[in-house]
């Protein structure tokens, strides 16, 4: 794995449910050129894996403190790790949240 892939694991709190948040998450990681996963969390936030070279995440994270025009993001706990290399797309993930 090279030196500058990285790994970025998010909780995103604010107003980021019901705004299309995971499928522009997913539109930007495409575009930024990151791999992992999104989704919905019971407790209305939004949790989100990015690995990629380090340039592409950090700005993928920075994305994230905007988000989609209807977002409103109020905070993010973003875990920084080394790269697993575990993905090969960028994928919205969907789980029942009785």
């Amino acid at each position: 794995m090279p030196e500058n892939m990285i790994r970025a694991h998010l909780t995103i709190h604010g107003r980021v449910q019901g705004v299309f948040y995971r499928l522009e998450t997913q539109r930007a990681a495409k575009r930024l050129g990151v791999v992992g996963w999104v989704k919905n969390r019971p407790e209305k936030t939004v949790e989100a894996v990015f690995e990629g070279p380090k340039h592409c995440v950090e700005n993928m994270v920075q994305w994230c403190r905007q988000g989609p025009p209807m977002a409103e993001v109020s905070r993010i706990d973003a875990q920084w790790q080394a790269c697993r290399g575990a993905y090969t797309d960028f994928s919205v993930r969907y789980e029942r949240m009785d």
